[in-house]
């Protein structure tokens, strides 16, 4: 689960996903995808953000989610 867009480092943001080079967190990214902004809005609010960002993000919770473990209590 490594990219080269995708920073964590403990000293920026307590260590959550940013991109690289940015404060910006990739959880942002994906909530304001989830709410329904273009890639085009996006990088109109915060300029220093590319396409390749955008999809490392996506990528980054792709992979975050498909290493998940799910635990079903039994009935």
């Amino acid at each position: 689960m490594s990219t080269d867009r995708i920073e964590i480092n403990p000293a920026v943001l307590s260590g959550k996903p940013v991109i690289r080079g940015t404060r910006i967190p990739v959880e942002l990214v994906l909530r304001k995808l989830a709410e329904g902004a273009s890639e085009a809005e996006l990088i109109d609010a915060y300029p220093r953000l590319t396409r390749e960002d955008i999809q490392a993000a996506l990528s980054y919770a792709a992979d975050s989610v498909a290493h998940e473990i799910i635990v079903l209590a039994g009935k």
